[in-house]
Parts: structure tokens; C-alpha cells; sequence
């Protein structure tokens, strides 16, 4: 049991990557902080695991006073933090002549200031016990998407604040970030429930289907675990492969046949 006698803070924690992680933190031993803005959500996910070792937060990720309380319920029950998961977010769709200020705002508050304030707040505690913060951040901002521009630069910011955390407090914290790819969420079956999208994904998706949320919350367990003791700084990008590929077009269909890989060929050394 990796996470045994260990106290983790999932933000976000009720559905989602969020709730696969606080569920993977559970079987794995660990008392889990569910922090969400959904009271019935809260209450259906701690409600599973058991009152007695789990704990629900309501939190809007906007309000840093709900995020000190969030800190201070984790304290008062549990005494300690070992891991913090800076998992809650919210997506955008726009480009920068069709989004306002305020949609702005609200996309960095949560994507970003949340991130911000709960590591400011966690981190003296963290250091007491050598513990670790786990951003969850997106292919998304490591790269632009169409009509993405306030979701690509909340997350590209997060990881470069996953970077500068990570540096600044080493070695008595570590501080990484993980980096999903598209991902069977419920926030995304407006994605993955939709055919013409998913084709339009097909070329890109090597692994020919989006994640499962319990494979993001793998990845989000390693980096918090001392499996990754020597781990900081780090961005782990969990997309099946997606951002693997260049943005060619897949010669292998192109240029399929023996005759047609010849002349390719030849072009090529040409």
C-alpha cells in the first residue's frame, strides 16, 4: 500500500480524472480530501469510500478563502498533508475576438490562481513531511488547438508553474505535473460522445480511443508515490501517443503497397 498512513487533497475530486484519482489514493491506503464545488457529488463519492477514513470538502476553486478551509479541514482532521492534487479546472472554447474578459478571467482563476493559492497554502505543510504536489495539466498546453486560446494558455502556465514550484522548493517538496491527452470524462462527452468528432480524432489517437480516467489517475499515483522519488519538475504526458506524432500525414495509408513504398523510397534518397 504505497499511500498508507499518507493524506492526499484531491481538487476537483468528484468526478472526472479527479474522482478516479481519489479512488486510486484509497485502494492504495491513503486518507483522501475530496474538494469539489458539488455537494451531491461529494456526498455520492466520500459516501463510497467511507466516511470514517475520507473526508468531503465543498470548495469553489474561485474563492481563496474556501481554499484556506479547505487547508485548515484537511489539518483539523487529519494533521498533516502528504500529497496535494491541483486537479480542478474548466475547459474553454474561443478565440481570443470571441471571448470576454470576464470568460478570461474565470478560465485563469480556476485553471491557474487555483493552482496557485492551494501549492501557496499546502506547501509549508508538505515540507514537514516531504511530501508532493501533482498539477494536472493538458497536451493542451503544450501546443495550441483551434478555438482553444484561454484553456491553452491557463495550462501552458501551469506547467511552467509546476516548473518553478519544483525548483524553488526541492528537495523538500517535489512538484510535477501530468498532462492529459483526450480523456472519457463526463466535462468531455460532448467529445467523446460525438461520432463526427471522434473521426475527426481518429487520425491522431495511436491508441485509437481516448483515455480512461483510471489511467490519468495512474499516472497522477506514480508521481505522488516514492516510486517517483527522484521525480520533479517533470511533465508526464499521458495521450496514448497523440502528440508523438509530428502533424504529417500518415504515409503508411498513403504510400501503402510494396510498389508505392519503392518509389518513395527513391524519392527519398533522391
Amino acid at each position: 500500500m504505497r499511500f498508507a498512513n499518507k493524506v492526499v487533497i484531491v481538487t476537483g475530486g468528484a468526478s472526472g480524472i479527479g474522482e478516479a484519482a481519489v479512488r486510486r489514493f484509497a485502494a492504495e491506503g491513503a486518507s483522501v480530501v475530496v474538494a469539489d464545488i458539488r455537494p451531491d457529488a461529494l456526498a455520492r463519492v466520500v459516501g463510497d469510500l467511507g466516511r470514517d477514513r475520507h473526508h468531503g470538502v465543498e470548495v469553489d476553486m474561485l474563492d481563496p478563502a474556501a481554499i484556506d478551509r479547505m487547508i485548515d479541514a484537511t489539518l483539523d482532521r487529519f494533521g498533516r498533508i502528504d500529497t496535494l492534487v491541483n486537479n480542478a479546472g474548466m475547459g474553454s472554447f474561443g478565440r481570443v475576438t470571441e471571448i470576454d474578459l470576464e470568460h478570461w478571467r474565470q478560465v485563469m482563476g480556476i485553471d491557474v490562481d487555483a493552482v496557485f493559492w492551494a501549492s501557496r497554502q499546502a506547501i509549508p505543510h508538505l515540507s514537514r513531511v516531504g511530501g508532493s504536489i501533482v498539477n494536472v495539466a493538458s497536451a493542451s498546453g503544450m501546443a495550441a488547438d483551434y478555438g482553444f486560446a484561454a484553456y491553452n494558455a491557463a495550462k501552458a502556465a501551469v506547467l511552467n508553474l509546476t516548473r518553478a514550484m519544483a525548483i524553488d522548493h526541492a528537495p523538500e517538496i517535489r512538484v510535477n505535473a501530468v498532462s492529459p491527452g483526450l480523456t472519457a470524462t463526463p466535462l468531455a462527452t460532448g467529445l467523446t460522445g460525438n461520432p463526427v468528432i471522434m473521426a475527426a480524432y481518429e487520425p491522431v489517437l495511436a491508441m485509437k480511443r481516448p483515455a480512461d480516467p483510471s489511467e490519468i489517475a495512474g499516472a497522477i499515483a506514480f508521481l505522488a508515490s516514492d516510486d517517483a522519488s527522484y521525480v520533479n519538475g517533470h511533465n508526464l504526458v499521458v495521450d496514448g501517443g497523440m502528440t508523438a506524432h509530428t502533424g504529417q500525414p500518415n504515409f503508411s495509408r498513403l504510400l501503402g503497397g510494396a510498389s508505392h513504398l519503392a518509389d518513395a523510397q527513391s524519392a527519398v534518397r533522391r
